[in-house]
């Protein structure tokens, strides 16, 4: 019997981008911020499903790490817009690599037309999926 070679670790770095950018919810405010500037009802409007209070933390979050940029307009009443650093437009590329990828790999629910879960509730049973 051959050992398998030993497993490096995976990059510091690298583990930190894909907890950053993995985190539920964000990888969609990222991909809605692409778009240029937009108000915080545009984006809680395109993301399907996120609250008023994870949108919040997910932005600060982001705000925080220099991705996004929170811009306040003093009118009546003030407006505050959301957009992408440059830091946050570098991850473009990498986005549209995983939207290619779930084109291809990530099956839709007939029903609704919308995104399978990876994971279900162990009281619904598993729905049937067209495969492609």
């Amino acid at each position: 019997m051959s050992e398998s070679p030993p497993v490096s670790q995976v990059c510091a770095r690298f583990h930190r981008a894909i907890e950053l950018i993995g985190s539920r919810w964000t990888g969609a405010i990222l991909q809605t911020l692409l778009r240029g500037k937009t108000r915080y009802a545009a984006i809680k409007a395109a993301v399907p499903d996120i609250t008023d209070r994870m949108l919040s933390e997910r932005l600060r979050s982001l705000e925080a790490v220099g991705l996004v940029v929170r811009a306040v307009i003093p009118e009546t009443p003030v407006r505050v817009e959301y957009e992408l650093t440059k830091k946050g437009r570098e991850l473009q590329s990498a986005l549209h690599e995983i939207a290619n990828w779930a084109e291809r790999w990530i099956p839709l629910n007939e029903a609704d037309d919308t995104a399978v879960p990876l994971t279900r509730r162990a009281d619904r049973p598993a729905r049937k999926l067209k495969h492609a």
